[in-house]
C-alpha cells in the first residue's frame, strides 16, 4: 500500500474563533459542511457520505483552537483542524492537516477548498 503524503492547507474563515469551533467537533454542526451524517459513540465520530462512511477518534482538543480525528480503519493517518487568529489583525483562518495518496492530491485539495466555502457559507461568511 502506497504511503500517504502529509498536506497543509489553510483558509481564511470570517467568523470568531468560538463559533468556528463549534463547527469543528460538534456532529449536527459538522454534517452542516463536512459529511451528509456525522453521529457520535464512545468518543469515536462515523462520518457518513453518499455510499460510503469512515470512522474517526477524536484524539485531541484544544478548546477553540483545534480538534484532530485519527481514522480507525487507516492507522495512523488523521486529520487535524486548527483556528489561527492572527495577533494584530484578529483575522481568523482554518489551517487543515490531512494525509492523501500522491495521486489523490490534486483531487483532495479541491475537496477541502469546497469543503470550506462550504462552511464558510453555512457560517454566513
Amino acid at each position: 500500500m502506497p504511503e500517504k503524503v502529509k498536506i497543509q492547507l489553510e483558509y481564511e474563515v470570517k467568523s470568531a474563533p468560538k463559533i468556528l469551533f463549534s463547527f469543528l467537533n460538534e456532529p449536527n454542526a459538522l454534517a452542516q459542511w463536512f459529511a451528509d451524517e456525522v453521529t457520535i459513540r464512545e468518543n469515536i465520530y462515523t462520518f457518513q457520505w453518499h455510499d460510503d462512511s469512515k470512522r474517526a477518534k477524536l484524539v485531541n482538543v484544544k478548546d477553540n483552537k483545534s480538534v484532530r480525528y485519527k481514522w480507525i480503519d487507516d492507522e495512523p493517518y488523521y486529520f487535524e483542524l486548527e483556528i489561527v487568529q492572527d495577533e494584530l489583525t484578529n483575522d481568523v483562518a482554518l489551517a487543515v492537516t490531512d494525509f492523501v495518496k500522491e495521486e489523490n492530491l490534486e483531487d483532495r485539495k479541491l475537496i477541502w477548498d469546497n469543503s470550506i466555502d462550504y462552511l464558510s457559507s453555512v457560517l454566513g461568511a
